[in-house]
């Protein structure tokens, strides 16, 4: 996969996390399901409430996301490397899957909610495989800050004019994420989920296919 298509994937992604945590921010009434700067404000400011109720819900939301973290990359470590991006995604969509499905059957329980914080988890071993590209909503506050920063070296001369766009594209495609799952919510609730499931799963079988066709042509030049 060429550094387009990492990009182009890394824009994608981060705007589906943003349609997600959307989704989570309406139905969880403030919490997230990929934010976790968030959670863990609203953990603390719980906390120093003394309601120890509040509490919970963003605690199970931050340990379902570290969880994710850690069965994505590690998935990521374990398969080869060409496939770490195609296996995650899948797992991504199926968690996804999984966490709809269960919040159908149990929606007071909060499942629904547990597995997309996990599934987001797990996508940033995706997103971590773009160099030097600051994507998915946990790098969304960096990359403002080095979109104001670029813009000031573009303004004086001192770097590229045109270094800016790419933070420019990563806050703007969380916003257009965002934006989109809350009409989805609105329109659609739980069933909302279906559409983040769905492009996660495409762009599985789509780096899919681009690995098999890598490892042919490879093959091809190896063995004439």
């Amino acid at each position: 996969m060429n550094r387009s298509w990492q990009l182009g994937t890394g824009l994608l992604l981060t705007g589906l996390a943003g349609y997600v945590d959307a989704l989570g921010f309406v139905r969880l009434g403030g919490l997230y399901t990929s934010f976790m700067s968030g959670n863990t404000t609203q953990f603390a400011v719980f906390g120093a409430e003394a309601k120890l109720q509040k509490m919970v819900m963003p605690a199970i939301l931050i340990a379902a996301f570290l969880t994710g973290s850690v069965l994505g990359s590690g998935l990521a470590i374990l398969v080869p490397s060409r496939w770490s991006t195609p296996v995650v995604l899948a797992y991504e969509s199926l968690l996804i899957l999984g966490g709809l499905a269960l919040g159908l059957a149990s929606p007071e329980l909060g499942l629904a909610a547990f597995f997309v914080a996990v599934a987001m988890g797990a996508q940033n071993a995706v997103l971590a495989q773009v160099q030097g590209f600051r994507a998915g909503t946990t790098f969304v506050t960096g990359a403002l800050f080095s979109l104001g920063q670029k813009i000031a070296r573009a303004l004086t001369r001192t770097g590229d004019p045109l270094g800016w766009i790419g933070d420019g594209l990563v806050w703007l495609s969380l916003l257009l994420g965002a934006f989109l799952g809350a009409l989805a919510y609105d329109a659609f609730a739980l069933y909302a989920l279906i559409a983040p499931a769905a492009v996660s799963g495409v762009l599985a079988l789509i780096t899919a296919f681009l690995v098999l066709r890598a490892g042919q042509r490879t093959t091809k030049v190896e063995f004439p």
